[in-house]
């Protein structure tokens, strides 16, 4: 990407054209006794009037926690909550995206997946059918599991998006605080003053929100009007809403880097399977 030229927060690089980036799960319980009192029994019992979905014995099974029969036994007796509420009764049904707890531990009944897209243009960051072309629609075949995409890019926007289906894993890389830094090349409509890149660099306030930028830095060889941004919020509409403050236009966005994943490799509109040392490096963010 570029050699850093502007103001950059922390002190770190953003260099060359493609772009550099600075720098417990629980085991399944198996067959082991479950904790006393390790749900409140207080909590309301819930009925499966109504519910379609899987059912509660096998999505549990399913999870690798136990067999169908020592489930129902836990069910039985108050150890599993979905959505909150204790579920005893035998024969109750849950859908996938219902949060079932077995001794206080949310569970999931499919294999954890984690695949990295390089996103194209025209394609719509929802799981939506709705809105034509989705991002859903370019990984179909990439796993059985329920994935989601983590954070958001535009229609037009283009570059690194991560799916997967681990909740926990997810919550964590959308918090503005620890989340993933992810580095976008940007294209502006007019030059960006300098004065304009060290006030984002420090930090700045757009309707009434605080906004973080980890580094910003012209792009070596480039006009102007590109820059690196590196920022661990979610979406590409805050990056809009940076510029747009300071009256410029985004004409392009690309998502370069997300911590440590790079494009590499990875054609775009094709996807990959993240690496098991790839998935750590993530958790251990």
């Amino acid at each position: 990407m570029s050699r850093h030229q502007g103001g950059s927060k922390r002190g770190g690089k953003v260099s060359g054209r493609g772009f550099k980036n600075k720098r417990g799960d629980s085991q399944a319980r198996g067959n082991a006794p479950v904790k006393k009192g390790a749900v409140n029994s207080s909590r309301t019992e819930v009925k499966s009037e109504g519910k379609g979905g899987i059912r509660l014995n096998k999505y549990i099974a399913n999870s690798g926690i136990c067999s169908r029969r020592e489930a129902d036994l836990y069910i039985s007796t108050g150890q599993v909550t979905v959505n909150g509420k204790v579920a005893n009764e035998m024969g109750y049904k849950v859908n996938l995206d219902d949060d079932v707890r077995f001794d206080g531990r949310r569970i999931n009944p499919e294999p954890m997946a984690y695949v990295l897209l390089n996103k194209p243009k025209g394609f719509a960051t929802t799981t939506s059918n709705a809105k034509g072309m989705t991002v859903m629609d370019l990984v179909a075949n990439a796993t059985s599991s329920n994935i989601k995409p983590v954070g958001r890019l535009g229609r037009n926007a283009t570059g690194l998006l991560l799916f997967t289906n681990d909740a926990a894993l997810t919550n964590k890389l959308l918090k503005s605080k620890t989340g993933l830094p992810r580095l976008f090349h940007v294209a502006l409509d007019k030059n960006l003053k300098g004065e304009h890149l060290e006030k984002i660099a420090a930090g700045l306030k757009v309707d009434g929100k605080e906004i973080e930028v980890e580094e910003i830095s012209y792009v070596n060889g480039a006009p102007h009007t590109e820059v690196g941004l590196l920022i661990k919020n979610t979406g590409n509409g805050i990056i809009r809403q940076i510029f747009e403050h300071f009256d410029y236009q985004v004409v392009r966005v690309d998502c370069v880097t997300m911590g440590s994943l790079t494009k590499k490799d990875l054609p775009r509109g094709k996807y990959r399977i993240l690496t098991q040392m790839e998935i750590n490096a993530l958790k251990m963010l």
